[in-house]
Parts: C-alpha cells; structure tokens; sequence
C-alpha cells in the first residue's frame, strides 16, 4: 500500500465508527451455517463435488468460479440479509461479499479434508481472507506466526491467535468501506460507474481470495 493510500485509509478509518473484532467471527458463522442464498458449506460443498463425479479439484475450481460471479452481483450480496449493520458501519455490500468469501474459503477447506468446526482452521479461513500480500506482510513484521496451512495443521491452538487475527480482518472491511464509499461518490457524478466499478472489484478480489485458499490450503487427504 502507497503512502496516498495509508493516509486514505488512516483518515476514513476516523469517519468509520469502531466495528467489534468478534463481528468477523459472526460473519463467518453465518457463511459456514449457511445464510440466505448461501447453503451450509457442507452442502454446497457436497453437491458441487458430486456435480463433478467426485473430482475435488475440479469442484474447487467450479467453487471458485461460481463465488467470484455470486461477488460481482451487487443485487445479490446486498440482499442475502440475516445481519443488522448500520449503514454509517459497513455497508451491506460489503458485508455481503465478506460472506461469499468466507463461504468459499470454507468451502474449499472442506473438500480438502480440513475440518471447519476447527478453531485452527477457522483462523486459517480468515487469515485467507487478508489475501497472500497481507499476509506475508505480517510474517515478515511477526505479527502473525505462521501461513494459513501451518495454522490449520498446527497440533495446538493458540487463542491468543483468535483475537488478533479478527482485528486484521475487521481493518480489512474498514478498508473495504472506505473504498466502496469514495466509488459510490463518484458513481453518482458517473451513472453506472459506481456500481460498475464495485462489481468487477468485489468479482475479481473473491477470484484472488479463491486462488489464495486453492494454493494455501493443500488437501490434507494426500499427506501420508
């Protein structure tokens, strides 16, 4: 992130009433429980494998791709409910494509033989979220001890973990509603724009996000 945009960030963060870290957590229940459109992962996870003669990479790849075109429709992030957030917090959009994410991420952690009730693997799921660039970012300054796998197939969980992560997450959906608010300004100067602009970054940040999990999270499966 360039200077202009840590100071961007720093100064929206002050617009942007404080969010409780344990949100992130209930974001992810809501996904793994399944919310609205959104079936309960070992649903959608299932079918999708069958779908696919039991082929678990070709049904990542599919989960993939299904999720990143579920981000891209604004009307259907913005309405999968079941949360109450108060506009000035998070915006419904983003909260939505929060939950897709999760769902995703989730979702290919379960295929691959991980278990998701875990709260090893849980943490995993939402240090995915943070994204490869992140992540790395913060082994490097030791403000996370280990990758994404290495966390999940720790042989101890670590609480003090728990929290951290959850406010890495939470700045990220600040973040997150930063930038969605300075493009809905513009979108309404542009007809469209906005709107244009949030689905193709909203489809191509759960592409990455996606792309991440299938790299990360190896098929525990194939570990002898």
């Amino acid at each position: 992130m360039g200077l202009g945009s840590s100071v961007a960030v720093g100064a929206g963060s002050k617009l942007v009433p404080k969010v409780a870290s344990g949100y992130v957590r209930a974001l992810l229940d809501k996904a793994i429980d399944g919310i609205g459109p959104l079936k309960p992962v070992v649903e959608t996870a299932g079918a999708k494998l069958a779908s696919h003669g039991g082929d678990v990479e070709k049904a990542v790849a599919a989960l993939v791709r299904s999720h990143t075109s579920l981000a891209g429709l604004q009307g259907f992030v913005t309405n999968l409910g079941g949360l109450s957030v108060a506009a000035a917090t998070l915006p419904a959009n983003v909260v939505g494509v929060t939950l897709v994410q999760c769902h995703l991420v989730a979702s290919i952690a379960y295929l691959r033989g991980y278990d998701i009730e875990d709260p090893r693997v849980r943490n995993a799921i939402l240090t995915v979220m943070l994204g490869e660039d992140v992540v790395t970012d913060m082994i490097r300054d030791h403000r996370l001890p280990s990758s994404p796998m290495a966390m999940a197939t720790s042989p101890v969980h670590d609480p003090s973990l728990d929290d951290r992560i959850a406010r890495e997450v939470t700045s990220e959906l600040v973040g997150r509603t930063i930038g969605r608010r300075a493009v809905m300004l513009v979108g309404r100067r542009v007809p469209l724009l906005g709107g244009a602009v949030g689905a193709g970054a909203d489809g191509v940040a759960t592409w990455q996000v996606g792309r991440y999990a299938q790299t990360e999270l190896r098929d525990r499966r194939l570990r002898s």
